[in-house]
This record gives structure tokens, sequence and C-alpha cells, in this order.
């Protein structure tokens, strides 16, 4: 069987192996809500450029939100002595160069032998990779090395118990040829690489923008989701009602789903930064 017949099979392969468990399942470590009503929160430090990080962690813990998230290995160290958690931290690979393209992937697998243990010393337990741009490269050919590169990763994350999760970024508006922009190629990913140590960063954002249809998208695939991320639709600006998406029935769906990882907000403020963050976290009640 070669690669392309590989993959055309996949989602048949995947359906057997999830009855017999092997779909990616919660772990007994994930983040808990504080009274069990609601689900962890989390906030992206490149979205407040104007903030230091001192002054963005005592914002997160005035609004309550236990992380603060895609940081480098020292930047953890320095949110976790603020009293939170960073919840999925910098990667191996870049967004336009991923893991699409097998003569990168010595690079990304030298890089990870270092970071991975950096990330898990410093207390973070899930990494962000990305598939790249295509660059003329077809997307089943993109699919599998994706897989091959993976493969590589995850004995790594799993020598360091962490995990790993690629996110979906959308090629209309932010991030033009970029291969990894449709939940369908994502999820037919989790079914090659088959591992409880990989699944993917849900953008409800960037998904809205590609394929619409969010809360049963990821209600029906939440086993293979280790992180979500949120934004307003248009324009990535606060979440509210300004937006085209109601993310109180959104998260709340997803919650009743049975996820429980953190949700991370990577919207841009639009005034009131504290304000926005507020705002964002009643809205993803879950």
């Amino acid at each position: 069987m070669d690669r392309r017949q590989f993959i055309a099979t996949g989602v048949g392969t995947a359906a057997a192996l999830a009855s017999r468990g092997v779909a990616a399942q919660p772990r007994a470590d994930e983040p808990k809500s504080d009274a069990g009503t609601r689900l962890p929160q989390s906030v992206c430090r490149w979205c407040f450029p104007k903030h230091s990080l001192t002054d963005l962690c005592a914002m997160a813990r005035r609004c309550n939100v236990q992380s603060v998230e895609l940081l480098d290995p020292e930047d953890i160290e320095r949110v976790r002595e603020n009293g939170l958690q960073c919840a999925i931290a910098n990667g191996p690979c870049t967004i336009t160069k991923g893991l699409n393209r097998l003569e990168q992937h010595d690079a990304i697998v030298r890089k990870a032998e270092t970071l991975f243990p950096q990330i898990a010393k410093a207390g973070c337990g899930l990494v962000i990779v990305f598939a790249g741009n295509r660059d003329g490269l077809d997307d089943t050919t993109g699919l599998w090395n994706c897989n091959v590169g993976l493969r590589r990763l995850i004995p790594i994350a799993e020598a360091n118990n962490l995990q790993i999760a690629m996110e979906l970024l959308n090629s209309k508006v932010d991030h033009k040829d970029h291969m990894g922009d449709r939940v369908k190629w994502g999820i037919e990913l989790c079914h090659t690489v088959t591992s409880v140590t990989f699944g993917l960063l849900y953008d409800i954002y960037h998904m809205q923008i590609m394929d619409g249809d969010i809360t049963r998208t990821m209600c029906d695939n939440w086993k293979w989701i280790k992180h979500v991320h949120t934004a307003g639709v248009p324009g990535r600006g606060p979440l509210g009602p300004n937006q085209e998406l109601n993310y109180r029935s959104i998260i709340g769906a997803l919650y009743g789903a049975g996820y429980r990882r953190y949700i991370g907000h990577e919207f841009m403020t639009q005034g009131d930064a504290e304000a926005d963050l507020k705002a964002a976290i009643a809205e993803c009640r879950g």
C-alpha cells in the first residue's frame, strides 16, 4: 500500500481504531475548572504587545484566567513564578516552514530535542506545531509528510511527558497558502498518526473563515482537540455582540460534549484590554 492509498483509507481505519479506544482521550492531568462549571481559560501573550509579561500576568489573575500561553521556556518559568500556567508553548517549527516537507524534518527534530526538555522542565505540557505553506505541494503528499515528521517528534514528546497540537489556520485572510487550513484535513492527519500524544489546536476564528459549522464539527471531533483558540469574526477582534459567532452557545455545547481542556483567547483588543478579556471569559463559560 502506498502513501496515497494509506491516506485514502485512513478514515475507515481510524473508525475501527476509535472503536478499540485508540482515539485521543482526555488525560488525567488535564486542567480542572475552578468550580467544575466552567472551562479553564488562557490568554495569548502576543496579542498584548503593549503589556509587559508581568502586567499581563497580573491582568490575567484579576480576570480569573489561569494561563498565559504561546511562550518560550524562559517566559513559561516567569509566568509560573507569577502563579499561572502556560497552556501551550511555542514549538520547533514556524507557520510557513512546518512539517509538510521532508527536507525540513531534520532541523525541526534537532530543535525539538533541545526545546522539548526545556518546555517540560519549565512546567508546560503541550507544544504547538504547524503544517507549513503549500508552495506548490499537494495536500495529500503534505499530509503524509506531516505524519512522517510527527512520528519522529512523538517519541521525543513522550520522553518528556509532552503532547503535541497542530494549529489549523485560515488561508483566505491571514495565512495565504497555508496547508493545514481545513478541519477535514486536520482530522485525517489525526486518523493517520493515531497517537494519543497528537491532536489539533482548533482555532474557532480560523475555522469559521474556512469551514463554518463550528459547533457540530467541534462536538463531533472533540476527542482530537488538545486546545481551542477564540477571536471575533470578522476582524479577529474581541468576543461579543459585534461579531458573528455565538461563543456562549459554542463553548457550552463543547463542554457538554466532554471537552475539559483550555480555551485560549487570541483576539486583538480594541480599547480597554482588561474589559475585553473579562467579556471573553464571560462568553466562554462551559
